[in-house]
């Protein structure tokens, strides 16, 4: 099982893309600091900004959602229809579905600007 946290803006727009647009299931949540998602082995942490992941590090750098390209990975069975469908619903795209060796890859954004990559196994 893995664990990952992302920071977000708004922990309840974020707890509706993960859990309506991705298929988490929300399994507890701190008010409008933080929530815990899970989908299958991936458990998912969304800091908003009055979680303590958001206060600033002693140097005064201040933690951030979005703008980097750290991001994890969802295997998904038909990543064409799921496209198709989560752009219907709004969601925002990086890039193009790019075809490999291992399989088909796209990145979503979520509400806050962190990177989703949903792939398709070959």
């Amino acid at each position: 099982m893995a664990e990952v946290r992302y920071l977000v803006t708004d922990v309840e727009e974020a707890i509706e893309f993960y859990r309506d647009k991705l298929s988490f299931s929300l399994k507890q949540q701190f008010g409008p600091a933080m929530a815990i998602l899970e989908r299958g082995d991936l458990t998912l942490w969304l800091a908003g900004p009055m979680a303590s992941a958001s206060k600033p590090m002693p140097d005064g750098t201040e933690p951030a959602p979005g703008g980097g390209w750290g991001r994890f990975v969802l295997r998904v069975d038909d990543l064409d229809a799921l496209v198709t469908r989560l752009k219907d619903d709004g969601v925002s795209f990086r890039n193009t579905i790019l075809e490999g060796p291992g399989g088909k890859q796209i990145l979503c954004v979520d509400p806050s600007g962190n990177l989703i990559e949903l792939f398709e196994v070959a």
